[in-house]
């Protein structure tokens, strides 16, 4: 099952709104074929695993492992769970089940009406979180919200500034976090920044220092509440949203608990004064040093 974390993984980014899946095939303690979900709309992880097999008779004593339950319906591509008992696999081993609608214990009723051997839950908190944004988005019908901003090491996200002065905002990003900044565009389905920082940046919000799409640009609506705003992204089936800035937007969705992620990068930058960096509380989960900055991960409690 770690084995299918790691392979669904490399769908990040390319799969969404599909979730991340790898499947791995034993037979007899010898792994005969693995493959992961790539792209939406392509075969699914269960299938190239299957194609992978070079002797197709081997999949009749052999467990097939997989994130996910294999799906029950027909969407892009037909339903793994009719391939899986076309194929007369044995033994089927499920992280979790599928909290969407269409399949959501159905691939599971297929494959036990077949007659199929099923473990269902091996590594579930796991194979929940790496499916955090699919979860997300599917039992609280939102995406999943990333805030992120930079930050001096005394508290303040930029110096006092007017449209027009001139001045440009304080960098308290390294060549190294501004990599991961576009990472996590490439990775994530929409973007947001308030009126305000688009007014005084006017940032690009693209991927330049990445491989991958440049994320959907969401303004947001000043009399348009953020929960409303959140569930008509959930219905352009947006699955995940990075807040990047400025102050007054990332606290109104602090305070609307309106958050899942948080990366906050400190510098060893001191303004002295400034803006003030907004405020959370939530569970510091990971810290990553760099030359000049430290990024602070934290998590809302994420509870699928």
């Amino acid at each position: 099952m770690r084995r299918c974390l790691q392979l669904a993984e490399h769908g990040k980014g390319c799969v969404a709104p599909n979730p991340m899946v790898g499947s791995v095939i034993v037979c007899k303690g010898k792994i005969i074929g693995e493959g992961f979900h790539r792209q939406y709309g392509s075969s699914h992880a269960e299938v190239n695993a299957i194609n992978m097999v070079k002797d197709h008779f081997l999949l009749k004593e052999s467990t097939l492992y997989v994130n996910l339950e294999p799906c029950s319906h027909y969407g892009k591509t037909p339903p793994c769970a009719e391939l899986i008992i076309k194929k007369q696999i044995p033994k089927v081993v499920i992280g979790t089940l599928d909290p969407f609608p269409e399949v959501a214990g159905k691939g599971v009723g297929m494959l036990k009406e077949a007659g199929i051997e099923l473990t269902v839950g091996i590594l579930e908190d796991e194979c929940q979180r790496l499916n955090r944004r699919f979860f997300t988005f599917h039992q609280k019908h939102r995406p999943y919200i990333f805030l992120k901003w930079a930050q001096s090491s005394d508290g303040f996200i930029d110096r006092i500034r007017q449209e027009g002065d001139g001045q440009l905002p304080v960098r308290f990003s390294d060549d190294f976090t501004q990599i991961m900044v576009h990472k996590m565009r490439a990775e994530e389905s929409a973007i947001m920044v308030g009126s305000r920082t688009e007014k005084l940046d006017k940032p690009q919000l693209n991927v330049r220092c990445w491989f991958g799409q440049n994320p959907l640009i969401i303004k947001p609506l000043r009399e348009n509440p953020l929960a409303l705003q959140m569930q008509e992204l959930y219905e352009q089936k947006i699955q995940s949203l990075v807040v990047e800035g400025g102050a007054c937007l990332l606290q109104s969705f602090i305070d609307e608990n309106l958050w899942d992620e948080a990366r906050i990068e400190v510098s060893n930058i001191k303004l002295n004064a400034g803006v003030d960096a907004p405020v959370l509380s939530g569970v510091l989960k990971n810290v990553h040093k760099c030359k000049k900055t430290s990024v602070l991960i934290f998590h809302n409690h994420f509870k699928p």
